[in-house]
């Protein structure tokens, strides 16, 4: 098997949104057996043995930390040096303030407050729809308060003690330790730099599923994630020559060669998606075209378990040139299409907007038939027999057509044909 062929093999064997259900290792994993352990979960939480103490990279959700800190005392219950956080998504700090101890030092990349301001933010949005692709039932919070009696299972919202810039280097009882700010999910992304191992600890740094499609958006809601920024994070990575990359899900990607590889691959595959989407705006080939259009070649196939490349399109003309489309004038103002389609559904008739909805879902356009079906819901009909078994069919249509792959739209189409089938639950 040639070292593309492994490539291929590594994007078929982590297959995308299954691997984003949380597991959680218990006992901790050993990576390095004496170096290196992992606690699983929405995002892994590390472990790095020094001489005599340890060092924590991530801390995982607030609920989350005592089952981390459980599992890792197992092995070595501290002192613990220092706590590093690769990025500052809530996934990453939320139990900084458990794990934390007199003497611990907590450091960061210097964007690291700033981008806990911006998910504070919008919490209450994010709280509001997380219920789509998250356990809001808190089946793993109860189980593992369970598990640890009188643990504070309480959201840090921590200081870093120490934020840097660009890099840093420490030894940590021994351990060398080297800290290099980076941008992928977020501006403040940090990679974990072991030297004389040569394994870096890269999280969620190129989304959690590797090699996939990178998030230059989330649906669920985050800041633009600009591509030059993320291609010179690829270079450094690739630079550095690891032979171990430690993602923040699922195993390593072991193999110097291989990681060259993926990385090459995954740089070149999003170059490609966005000269194209570039080349295309400016010669005024409208988005929704390029969205259907653009697609990758086969040797430059990545995973699209998490970002797609249409919604990279969608994204690249927003950062570029905004929200403005420059088709239409109503584009200046609040959106009145539900109201457009209503006047024409009032002049043709409501059995008439079914049967054409019904027909374009038979005939393969589910989107086309959801459109009109909103309009139908805008028109008094939500609670329609009719409407709802259309709504729903056409959401599990799409869930079935490739709509099951990625994370986030599998969990949209999920949730929607769902409250279609229960309408008013």
């Amino acid at each position: 098997m040639n070292i593309q062929e492994q490539v291929d093999d590594l994007i078929d064997t982590r297959p995308g949104r299954q691997l984003l259900t949380p597991v959680y290792d218990d006992p901790a994993h050993p990576i390095v057996d004496g170096l290196l352990y992992r606690s699983g979960g929405n995002t892994a939480a590390y472990m790095l043995l020094t001489d005599h103490g340890r060092v924590i990279v991530n801390t995982g959700m607030g609920y989350e930390a005592p089952h981390h800190k459980r599992v890792f005392d197992a092995i070595r219950p501290g002192p613990t040096h220092h706590i590093i956080t690769t990025q500052a998504h809530v996934d990453h700090v939320g139990g900084v303030d458990l794990f934390k101890e007199p003497g611990t030092t907590y450091i960061a990349q210097a964007n690291n407050p700033a981008c806990q301001r911006d998910d504070k933010r919008i919490q209450g949005l994010r709280m509001r729809t997380a219920g789509i692709w998250f356990d809001m039932l808190g089946t793993d919070a109860r189980r593992i308060a369970s598990e640890n009696p009188g643990v504070s299972m309480a959201q840090s919202e921590p200081m870093p003690d120490i934020l840097f810039e660009n890099r840093m280097a420490l030894t940590v009882d021994g351990l060398r330790i080297e800290l290099y700010a980076a941008v992928g999910e977020t501006i403040d992304c940090c990679v974990v730099w072991l030297p004389e191992h040569e394994i870096a600890l890269v999280s969620n740094l190129f989304g959690p599923l590797f090699p996939h499609f990178p998030n230059v958006n989330t649906i669920r809601g985050d800041r633009y994630r600009f591509v030059e920024p993320q291609a010179a994070t690829n270079r450094l990575v690739r630079e550095l020559r690891p032979r171990m990359l430690v993602t923040g899900r699922h195993e390593p990607i072991v193999g110097a060669d291989l990681i060259e590889a993926s990385l090459e691959r995954l740089d070149r595959a999003v170059d490609y998606v966005h000269r194209k989407a570039l080349e295309g705006f400016n010669a005024g080939i409208d988005v929704d075209t390029l969205m259907r259009e653009i697609t990758l070649p086969p040797e430059l196939r990545v995973g699209q378990g998490y970002g797609k490349v249409s919604w990279a399109v969608r994204t690249f003309w927003e950062e570029y040139v905004g929200w403005f489309r420059l088709q239409s004038t109503t584009e200046l103002y609040p959106d009145t299409t539900a109201a457009a389609l209503a006047e024409l559904l009032d002049v043709a008739g409501t059995d008439a907007g079914f049967e054409r909805a019904e027909a374009a879902l038979d005939r393969g356009d589910a989107v086309l038939a959801i459109k009109l079906g909103e309009a139908l819901a805008a028109a008094g009909l939500t609670d329609d027999p009719r409407l709802c078994a259309l709504m729903a069919s056409a959401h599990r249509y799409l869930y079935d057509h490739g709509g099951e792959t990625s994370f986030w739209e599998e969990g949209w189409l999920r949730t929607q044909a769902e409250r279609w089938d229960s309408p008013g639950s």
